[in-house]
């Protein structure tokens, strides 16, 4: 079964979390994200493009240096609404991952703070955008490539469990690899990501390790990890950064915008390099206020 076709707000009142949090806004936060959805949506609308892989912020990451934590892919010809970002949300009160197509103001409603949040566009050529949207389309092969357990840290060459990103690099994997839906799909994207040099992000969550809160946290877990990893307390996970890092090494004329919001203000980038801290505009960035 595939969600949500439902307006967002029912479907996040009835199932998801996790990746992120659920962050509770005022009136007034909730319009001016509104306005910052519109901002990204009105921009995909000008590309020209059919789909895009997308990023947020959303968990507070930044000891770790990486700003984003939650992927998707974002197609127009969405059976939802155009632009619909397709991901996986882990549903809490099914105690399982679902796949869900979410309106691109209900994406943004994601962050964790909602003075500050960010937003990342990956533009591809024409030939690896088309596959990506089949494949993203593709109902059967969304669902093909999910699993039945959830892991926030699941190591990326293993099927026993998955993170949202991870379903996003496998269905990328799928698609340019042109794999057909086999009984071993998933194996055979994590077969294709490492032979194609695909590099997870690296967490070192130092000592004491962050390892024993998977014995509080039904989400986190270390039994799909490498023993050494474990032993020098690291994670190696899907992550937006490792995403983005893998299509700028491989994929020529791929192209990113980057947006972020303040309180009172837009700022729009276009090129590989991140916006400053903060949401501080450069001298080539676009600024839209939203006072």
């Amino acid at each position: 079964m595939l969600w949500c076709g439902m307006p967002w707000s029912v479907c996040h009142a009835s199932a998801m979390r996790f990746c992120d949090q659920q962050t509770q806004y005022s009136a007034d936060q909730q319009d001016k994200l509104f306005r910052f959805g519109a901002i990204i949506k009105a921009e995909l609308e000008k590309s020209g493009q059919r789909t895009v892989l997308i990023a947020r912020s959303g968990l507070d990451l930044s000891r770790f240096g990486m700003r984003y934590s939650h992927a998707g892919v974002s197609t127009k010809a969405s059976q939802n609404t155009p632009w619909s970002v397709r991901q996986l949300y882990y549903a809490c009160d099914e105690k399982r991952p679902r796949i869900f197509d979410q309106g691109m103001s209900g994406f943004v409603l994601g962050t964790n703070d909602p003075s500050t949040g960010y937003v990342s566009i990956v533009f591809l050529p024409p030939s690896e955008a088309a596959e990506l949207e089949r494949g993203a389309l593709d109902n059967r092969q969304a669902l093909q490539l999910l699993s039945a357990a959830y892991s926030a840290n699941a190591y990326p060459f293993s099927v026993r469990y998955q993170n949202c990103n991870q379903w996003v690099m496998e269905m990328l994997a799928a698609a340019w690899g042109h794999l057909d839906t086999a009984d071993d799909l998933r194996t055979r994207a994590q077969a294709w990501l490492m032979d194609h040099g695909y590099m997870p992000s690296v967490f070192d969550v130092g000592f004491p390790p962050l390892m024993w809160l998977g014995a509080f946290i039904t989400w986190i877990h270390g039994d799909d990890h490498p023993t050494d990893d474990k032993a020098h307390a690291l994670y190696r996970v899907s992550m937006p950064a490792s995403i983005e890092a893998f299509v700028h090494g491989s994929v020529p004329n791929a192209t990113r915008m980057e947006f972020c919001h303040s309180d009172r203000r837009v700022v729009v980038r276009r090129g590989w390099d991140p916006i400053a801290e903060g949401c501080q505009p450069a001298e080539q960035d676009t600024v839209i206020a939203l006072d």
